[in-house]
């Protein structure tokens, strides 16, 4: 039997025939071909950067203390028995399209660390790993005219990780690395007069010259003793698909949110967040793999810059948490409860959800105690116990998963770490999560986690 005709084979088959041994299979073919069984799926993944309050969003504790509970009022959603801020109204309507984990729950309560522990998925992560887009456009490759991989808004200020952490492919290579727009703050869609240029060439190179450079790689290729190596196949890859990109009009077209209708912007949100969630929408319909977005809701009118941290809420930015002002959440939550439910609407009507994830998460929660930060009142970063949201691709409506304590501080019960929660968008993305990704086939699985049966 060859490799060609495992990919046919179930598990149980597989131990009828006494192992991978009696097949003559190697192992990396086993994971690989059991990963090509079934069909590509996409993400966009939203990260509430800074760390969203679970008791103001998710998991609110109406029954607390003052000091815990804050001033907002959960409201009913369309599930029976489940409630979410009121900041939240429309996606309190749309709560039968997504599923909530209230158990996330870590160790780490520093920004960057933390943010590289999710962007790994792993509770130790080496600083040459991959993060979570590398690895899924590594494992599912588009084999369309378009970056697999999109970074809507850099990240910046003092919660940032190391660029290299999601900026890069890791040790995967360059080429699994995302395409990044939004290096500063007024680098969106948002502002007046913004155009993507990454597909803009020289005016001094012609279409004639950039084919004849390509034609220079290849002769190098034939004569380098490097030119047969997996590294330098990953390059080449990389480099024919930018040309392809500069050459082609598929790319160009996606990126260029004039369009759209003026009534579908407004829809999403005049905001960085909602036209970045408008673009990841048009991306992930031209056939990108996975969009990453930082959720930066911008400024109040008046405001200066600061930081795009929105949801670094613990009063030192001249903004409380319950404040009207750029790191409050009367600011930052209604605009993301806009953006997020377009968009959950926007992918159901043009038949998109079933096969795009959509994650909307933080590096960690809120302490239970409102405190007195640098300047205005907040909560402190704490990662023991907060929320999630995940949609599409299989997930299950309208579910709730886990439970906290009486003041959402601590677990209750069914813990979800960061290996749980990446192998659980792994397979969301028909990606086996113990798929190795380094280059002798055998270690590194793309996971260690074990994903949540419940949410499917």
């Amino acid at each position: 039997m060859n490799a060609n005709s495992s990919s046919n084979l179930s598990r149980r088959r597989l131990l009828q025939a006494g192992g991978i041994g009696a097949l003559g299979l190697a192992l990396p073919e086993l994971l690989r071909g059991e990963d090509k069984q079934a069909s590509a799926k996409s993400c966009i993944f939203i990260h509430q950067y800074g760390g969203l309050s679970q008791l103001d969003s998710w998991d609110m504790k109406p029954e607390a203390p003052q000091e815990i509970r804050g001033p907002y009022r959960p409201i009913k959603t369309a599930t029976p028995g489940f409630q979410i801020c009121e900041l939240m109204p429309r996606l309190a309507k749309l709560s039968e399209q997504y599923a909530v984990i209230r158990s996330m729950t870590h160790k780490v309560a520093e920004h960057k660390l933390a943010n590289s522990m999710l962007l790994a998925g792993r509770e130790n992560p080496a600083a040459d790993d991959p993060c979570f887009g590398a690895m899924v456009t590594k494992l599912r490759p588009s084999k369309a005219s378009i970056p697999d991989h999109v970074w809507l808004q850099k990240f910046g200020g003092g919660a940032a990780p190391p660029d290299h952490t999601y900026l890069t492919g890791g040790h995967l290579g360059m080429a699994y690395a995302p395409m990044l727009l939004g290096q500063k703050h007024d680098d969106n869609p948002a502002t007046p007069g913004y155009r993507v240029r990454a597909f803009d060439t020289p005016e001094n190179i012609s279409p004639t010259q950039i084919a004849d450079r390509r034609r220079l790689l290849e002769a190098a290729q034939q004569l380098s003793p490097v030119g047969n190596t997996a590294e330098f196949d990953a390059f080449d890859t990389h480099q024919q698909r930018s040309i392809d990109l500069l050459n082609g009009r598929a790319a160009k077209d996606a990126f260029n949110l004039d369009r759209e209708s003026a009534r579908m912007r407004d829809r999403y949100g005049r905001n960085p967040l909602g036209q970045h969630l408008l673009l990841a929408r048009r991306l992930i319909e031209a056939g990108t793999r996975l969009v990453n977005v930082a959720a930066w809701t911008g400024l109040g009118r008046g405001e200066k810059f600061v930081s795009v941290e929105t949801w670094d809420m613990h009063g030192n930015a001249d903004v409380g948490i319950f404040e009207n002002g750029w790191n409050g959440l009367p600011f930052a939550l209604p605009r993301t409860d806009q953006a997020v439910a377009t968009l959950l609407e926007d992918l159901r009507e043009r038949g998109l959800l079933d096969t795009t994830l959509v994650v909307l998460v933080g590096e960690f929660g809120r302490a239970p105690k409102i405190s007195k930060g640098a300047k205005r009142i907040g909560r402190n970063h704490w990662p023991a116990c907060y929320s999630a949201m995940l949609a599409g691709a299989g997930i299950r409506g309208g579910a709730v998963y886990g439970e906290s304590d009486k003041h959402a501080g601590y677990v209750k019960t069914n813990p979800v770490t960061l290996p749980d929660f990446t192998a659980t968008l792994f397979t969301a993305l028909n990606i086996n999560p113990a798929s190795r990704l380094a280059p002798d086939g055998f270690t590194i699985p793309a996971s260690e986690g074990r994903h949540i049966e419940a949410l499917f």
